[in-house]
């Protein structure tokens, strides 16, 4: 068994698009538009994965945008999307220089969750051990739920 990509739906293409490529970083690999069955599919890697999605089309994440919009409820039913960093003070302080609220903060120099657009949770890990806790992160309180 191989991982290839979770599917979110998304409200607003460019919204979302905004947020996970020119905020979040992700690259696309590839899109699919579909005038008969009126939607769109955009996949997107982490720029680390390039190689191996540029490979295999794996690990992606697929963007769904059904022409027809409706209100999608319960982002978090399926759980959240999870990536690692390579200094997630820095991470969140970009996201947050961006206009994107840290949902739960990197208090422990290691987990924060944000959300998109859609109210997706995303967790952010840093790569390999936790960095020292550090102001202001670490008397940051929690925005909403995560």
């Amino acid at each position: 068994m191989r991982y290839l990509h979770t599917m979110i739906r998304v409200h607003d293409l460019n919204e979302s698009l905004n947020f996970f490529c020119n905020k979040l970083g992700l690259q696309e690999s590839h899109r699919i538009e579909s005038e008969a069955g009126r939607f769109t599919l955009i996949y997107l890697y982490a720029p680390l994965d390039a190689q191996q999605a540029t490979a295999t089309q794996a690990p992606l994440i697929e963007l769904t945008y059904n022409w027809d919009t409706e209100n999608y409820t319960g982002g978090r039913n399926f759980g959240h999307l999870a990536f690692e960093v390579d200094n997630i003070y820095e991470t969140c302080q970009k996201l947050m220089d961006a206009g994107v609220i840290i949902s739960r903060p990197p208090r422990d120099g290691h987990m924060a969750f944000v959300r998109s657009p859609d109210n997706i949770s995303i967790e952010l890990l840093q790569k390999g051990g936790s960095l020292t806790p550090q102001e202001p992160w670490l008397s940051m309180p929690n925005s909403g739920s995560w």
